[in-house]
């Protein structure tokens, strides 16, 4: 299954959880490409058999967290026709209600978010083992 992995990135704390992503979707035998949104074609990640979507949290400590303007941006430019889709994020205190935001955008470009995770460092976040093994029966 091919997967598009795309995140939005300041300091590379989520670039690097989005590679280790990669890593781990391509050892369960997935063909996974992680680009930027600034990089990321909207044409090549709406076509991919499975999406996923990161960014940093932007916020102020405990309130309005929220994803980058560049990533709710990339999100409205896709469009997906049921492709199983995840959303993660990576924060330090609290990422608030930012990953249902950001699967809502999915779900109105046509996605079926199946996965919310995430990460308070550079690592894959907890979870995304278990949503790449949903997509093996999909």
């Amino acid at each position: 299954m091919r997967i598009a992995i795309v995140y939005d990135s300041r300091t590379g704390t989520t670039k690097a959880a989005a590679e280790e992503m990669a890593k781990m979707a391509a050892d369960a035998g997935h063909e996974a490409t992680v680009t930027s949104v600034q990089e990321a074609s909207p044409g090549e990640v709406s076509s991919a058999d499975a999406v996923c979507v990161g960014s940093w949290t932007e916020g102020l400590f405990f309130i309005l967290q929220h994803a980058t303007k560049a990533t709710m941006a990339f999100i409205d430019s896709l469009t997906l026709d049921g492709t199983p889709a995840a959303v993660f994020c990576t924060y330090k205190t609290s990422p608030g209600k930012m990953l249902d935001k950001m699967a809502a955008a999915l779900e109105a470009r046509g996605a079926r978010v199946t996965g919310r995770f995430r990460s308070r460092g550079p690592h894959a976040p907890e979870g995304f083992g278990d949503w790449l093994r949903t997509l093996a029966g999909a």
